[in-house]
């Protein structure tokens, strides 16, 4: 049996620690829970084992001050800033466990960390990145922009096909049992200048926008993360609680 429910949560501005810190604690959860169901089921036999546990699912919404964070896959170097510079921006810097090279996170940018567990929807990390960033892409259709995916990179971009390429969200997971925790970057009025200050995801020759950029004027960030929400929930088939 799947669990299509879905727990929708917004964490508000919120310290990225603060908040990295509660995802583990979910995810942990999540994937304990797993290990407990499976030694349950296997100390059992035939049709003996008859309670149905289900794992929960949770969907959130945040912002954070100042970050940068390193995926696992990243290099330090991309990090264009000392110590005196990252004191100089008011930012922090997180080498973190998920995939994926370095990123920026600040006010006016969505961050959206999908903690589920994909053996409630579908079993495929590929197919997984791919229906988040559908979702980022259809979100900004709504807007009037045509955005798309560049062929080897994840993420959502403009004009990928030519030599205006560049990019409105980052995305970096890491998956566990099925589980995931991290998740999307997507830059509304994010201010972009704080990209100059490191080698965006490991590619240094593409640019990174913003949908206030993109349309010329400041975007109401609740009304973008609520019709995000609703297509990611329609694209993986979800309940929302």
């Amino acid at each position: 049996m799947k669990n299509k429910k879905v727990i929708a949560q917004d964490w508000g501005l919120i310290d990225y620690k603060e908040a990295w810190d509660q995802q583990e604690e979910v995810f942990s959860a999540i994937v304990n829970l797993k290990t407990e169901i499976r030694n349950r089921k296997a100390g059992t036999e035939g049709d003996e084992y008859e309670e149905e546990t289900l794992t929960p699912n949770y969907l959130v919404f945040c912002e954070h001050p100042h970050v940068y964070t390193l995926g696992k896959s990243g290099k330090p170097e991309h990090l264009l800033l000392d110590e005196k510079g990252l004191i100089e921006k008011q930012a922090s810097y997180y080498p973190i466990n998920r995939g994926g090279d370095i990123t920026y996170h600040g006010p006016g940018q969505i961050v959206c960390y999908p903690i589920l567990d994909l053996d409630n929807f579908f079993t495929d990390i590929h197919l997984y990145l791919r229906t988040l960033e559908e979702a980022v892409i259809l979100t900004l259709a709504e807007f009037g922009l045509r955005a798309g995916r560049y062929p080897g990179y994840t993420g959502v971009w403009f004009d990928a096909d030519n030599d205006k390429a560049r990019k409105i969200c980052a995305l970096g997971v890491r998956c566990s049992r099925w589980v995931t925790m991290h998740g999307l970057a997507f830059n509304v009025n994010t201010d972009l200048d704080y990209f100059k200050n490191i080698v965006p995801c490991g590619i240094d020759d593409k640019d990174v926008t913003s949908m206030q950029r993109e349309l010329g004027y400041e975007v109401d960030i609740i009304q973008v993360k609520k019709i995000l929400k609703h297509h990611i929930s329609v694209l993986f088939n979800m309940e929302m609680v």
